[in-house]
């Protein structure tokens, strides 16, 4: 692949997906010189304002996209598009032209590579689900996408950490893990871009060392491929790997 610009296209529902579990993957990447772009489907109008509410409301949709601006930055990776979908009923979208959206990016940013939700969307949430349902028929229609990898959390992790939140998926299906220790400031900081939905995340009141055992190694499944030789993921991220 010697002369070609590296680029991963994270295809999610809501800011806060792109940090909370694969933030510190992205940021890795961004230092290695990969060209990252998210979107977001919707602006995360459903979630919480905060505990006490940072904001009301009505002004919630602004203050979560000036929390994912926040995030990308402190990854390291391309500012966020926004696709402008409704939370919370992203499954009850327009398919096709949510499918057609999503390809317009591609066709923008040219990625080898992409990263959504698994079909348990991590937490069995419908919007992920959708969102990763159609990131999927968007990669089967994308001939110059090499590879698809989802989000996961193994079996083994899930376990250890007593986690009933998350869909496990067997430690088999993992395709890769990613030690992110070395970011875990980066990770933090684009974390706390997200404050309105802090207060949404228990893990992050735990000690330390279980925080660094789930946010500091990132889990992924590749879901289809179909060119190995340009799948960069991997190679690229070899030493980091678990």
């Amino acid at each position: 692949m010697a002369g070609d610009k590296l680029a991963l296209l994270a295809v999610f529902a809501h800011p806060d997906d792109e940090t909370f579990r694969p933030g510190g993957t992205l940021a890795l990447l961004a230092r290695l010189g990969v060209d990252v772009q998210m979107v977001s489907a919707t602006y995360g109008e459903a979630g919480s304002c905060g505990d006490p509410p940072l904001c009301t409301p009505e002004e919630l949709p602004e203050m979560r996209r000036r929390e994912l601006n926040c995030a990308c930055a402190a990854l390291g990776i391309l500012p966020p598009q926004f696709l402008g979908y409704r939370d919370g009923v992203l499954d009850q979208a327009d398919a096709e032209k949510l499918i057609v959206e999503i390809l317009a990016v591609v066709d923008a940013v040219h990625p080898q590579v992409m990263l959504s939700f698994g079909p348990d969307g991590l937490s069995g949430h419908p919007d992920h689900i959708a969102i990763g349902g159609w990131a999927l028929e968007t990669f089967q229609r994308a001939p110059d996408v090499a590879a698809l990898y989802t989000l996961a959390v193994p079996q083994s992790l899930a376990n250890q950490l007593g986690m009933r939140q998350v869909h496990p998926v067997a430690d088999a299906e993992i395709a890769f893990g990613v030690d992110v220790t070395s970011v875990w400031e980066t990770k933090l900081a684009a974390i706390h871009c997200h404050a309105t939905q802090l207060s949404e995340t228990p893990l992050l009141r735990a000690p330390e060392d279980r925080q660094r055992l789930f946010f500091g190694r990132e889990y992924f499944v590749k879901a289809a491929e179909r060119r190995p030789e340009q799948n960069f993921l991997p190679g690229v991220l070899e030493d980091y790997l678990l």
